[in-house]
């Protein structure tokens, strides 16, 4: 890579890691480490292409997701899922966006992979599900009937999500991000 290009890229890195963090983040189940690590093997392989690349975000997002997708092809997950227990505190009201996030964040994790992928692909990057279906390397069918179970799971996991109804859970989350449409 020339000086032109390393520059590039370093600009790219410095500007857009906190997005793609935070989709990485998602992926993972709420893994910090474990995300980092997907973005760091992303952009390892940007790296090596970056002279031949037109849309760099797109084609670090769909790394990303392929990697997502291979892991959980895997026959044996490489790493145990543990998940914490939110806090004490609130009394089971989830008044605030900091305990809605911990609530997100704690079904997510407790979604399967592939489950996870769908869901944050449909709602958190907000794409069509021809898109994610071609991204996932499956049928829209695979994609709609994913989408529901992992819903279904997602409102079993939390029944507190669901008591909220979508325009609570939009306006208690809008300063971040809340991946999930959660209806009643």
């Amino acid at each position: 890579m020339d000086a032109a290009g390393q520059e590039s890229f370093r600009e790219f890195v410095a500007s857009r890691s906190p997005a793609l963090l935070k989709t990485a983040v998602l992926l993972s189940g709420g893994d910090r480490h474990a995300a980092e690590d997907l973005l760091q093997n992303a952009l390892i392989k940007a790296a090596g292409r970056w002279h031949r690349i037109d849309e760099p975000e797109a084609y670090v997002r769909q790394i990303l997701y392929r990697q997502q997708v291979s892991r959980w092809r895997l026959k044996w997950p490489r790493r145990e899922l543990s998940v914490a227990e939110p806090p004490e505190g609130g009394g089971g009201d989830v008044s605030s966006a900091a305990e809605l996030r911990v609530l997100m964040r704690g079904a997510l994790a407790r979604l399967t992979s592939r489950q996870r992928t769908v869901l944050v692909l449909r709602y958190f990057e907000d794409l069509p599900e021809a898109d994610v279906a071609r991204l996932l390397g499956c049928s829209v069918g695979t994609v709609r009937s994913t989408t529901h179970r992992s819903l279904a799971r997602l409102r079993a996991l939390a029944p507190e999500l669901a008591a909220l109804g979508p325009a609570d859970a939009e306006r208690r989350a809008s300063r971040d991000y809340s991946p999930v449409e959660v209806r009643p």
